[in-house]
């Protein structure tokens, strides 16, 4: 699952804690469903949110499409997820109606071949990741960012300007991700990608749609980061950290990660789309990841922030028309896919699988929700509304707290005796 941006600026979660219970099993992908906070600035005010969120892991589950998101956008009207149809099991077949054409496939392949040589950068060094993903740590100004007209023979920018009130520095104690894990890092002057492979292309209905979510109606701009379970683009059930950006409500432009020209990375340290580790476990041990997301004053790009300040960094203004000014709203939550497939609710879980109720340790939560105004200042968060499409699936409960500040506890376990 992803997250979305529409023309919004991000907001940043104070204590940079974002965690999530991952436990999902896979459906087909149709209609989607979210539990999600929203706020709006009818003032054009400059948005960046910063919150925290908990995850965990139930291994007796199978993780298919949950994202735990923040979502800045300019006129968007509900979360959206997409991916192509698959079968229960997550692996495309084919249908009774279906021919198998050896000419056409190979015409296929030759083009997914095409497109891997295109997307995937020359590297100076390749790490390999225990969950079996390769790691590419690609020369800067080579990354697909600066295969688009307006960046070529450009240089990644400068540090922006941070929020005042932010207090993050760029230390960074742990990457949060498993590739990272053995102590290998990237050098100097790279950025490290995640290896798309020939068996990601061919999960997607089309190279076209690879990386992209479905359209939605979802109105203009939108750019968003999270956590995210997703085996159609992955091929796994890790939860990984992710971006997405669409400027035109997913019609023609945007993707997943560095899969197109776009996003444009500035730090060594951290592999968009790659897993996330360590994992809370229910009942267990928490831990949380920070993200901000918010409007350099000086240039106008829209910047992401990971952890403890590390800076990854910015979806370039040029790439939208309602995000170049403002955002006029963020979104915090989470969403799943529901197909109603065998004409029942999915059982795809939310957060941890378990109701808001259960709270702390069980239940997942964001917190120290902050948005950043017109004036670069980053400020509490106000005028937060709550939304759950389907309260006996999945629900959400607000609280307040001189630790926390604003936060909420959000999830569900999908289909059960009221939820069907």
């Amino acid at each position: 699952m992803d997250m979305e941006i529409d023309s919004v600026p991000w907001t940043k979660l104070k204590n940079e804690t974002f965690c999530i219970h991952y436990t999902t099993r896979q459906h087909q992908c149709i209609q989607t469903q979210a539990v999600s906070t929203r706020q709006t600035n009818t003032q054009k005010q400059r948005h960046s949110t910063r919150m925290a969120a908990s995850a965990s892991h139930n291994n007796h589950s199978i993780i298919p499409i949950f994202v735990s998101f923040l979502l800045v956008s300019a006129a968007s009207l509900s979360p959206a997820l997409s991916l192509p149809v698959m079968s229960e099991s997550g692996n495309r077949r084919l249908q009774a109606n279906q021919t198998f054409r050896p000419g056409r496939e190979m015409h296929r392949l030759k083009r997914v071949n095409a497109y891997l040589k295109k997307i995937n950068k020359p590297a100076v060094k390749t790490i390999q990741s225990p969950d079996g993903d390769v790691i590419d740590c690609v020369l800067s100004h080579l990354q697909p960012a600066f295969d688009h007209p307006e960046l070529k023979g450009a240089n990644p920018l400068d540090p922006p300007e941070r929020p005042r009130g932010n207090g993050t520095t760029e230390e960074m104690n742990h990457t949060y991700q498993l590739w990272a894990e053995s102590g290998e890092s990237c050098p100097e002057g790279t950025v490290p990608i995640r290896r798309t492979t020939a068996k990601d292309v061919l999960r997607a209905s089309s190279i076209r749609r690879f990386g992209r979510k479905l359209r939605r109606h979802v109105r203009r701009d939108t750019s968003g980061s999270g956590h995210e379970v997703s085996p159609d683009l992955y091929g796994d059930n890790y939860p990984r950290f992710f971006t997405y950006w669409t400027s035109d409500a997913y019609q023609a432009t945007g993707c997943y990660n560095l899969l197109c020209s776009g996003f444009v990375q500035t730090n060594n340290k951290i592999a968009i789309g790659a897993a996330i580790s360590p994992r809370s476990s229910y009942n267990g041990r928490q831990f949380d990841i920070g993200i901000m997301v918010w409007k350099d004053p000086k240039h106008g790009h829209w910047w992401l922030e990971f952890g403890s300040g590390l800076l990854v960094g910015y979806w370039p203004s040029y790439l939208f028309s309602h995000l170049r000014g403002h955002a006029s709203m963020v979104q915090f939550g989470g969403e799943i896919v529901n197909s109603r497939s065998r004409g029942y609710h999915t059982s795809t879980q939310m957060g941890s699988g378990h109701f808001a109720g259960e709270g702390f340790g069980k239940a997942a939560y964001f917190r120290n929700l902050q948005v950043v105004d017109w004036d670069n200042n980053l400020l509490p968060l106000t005028n937060l509304h709550l939304l759950a499409d389907h309260s006996n699936c999945y629900d959400i409960r607000q609280g307040r707290n001189n630790v926390w500040g604003t936060y909420f506890y959000y999830g569900g376990p999908g289909r059960n005796v009221n939820c069907v």
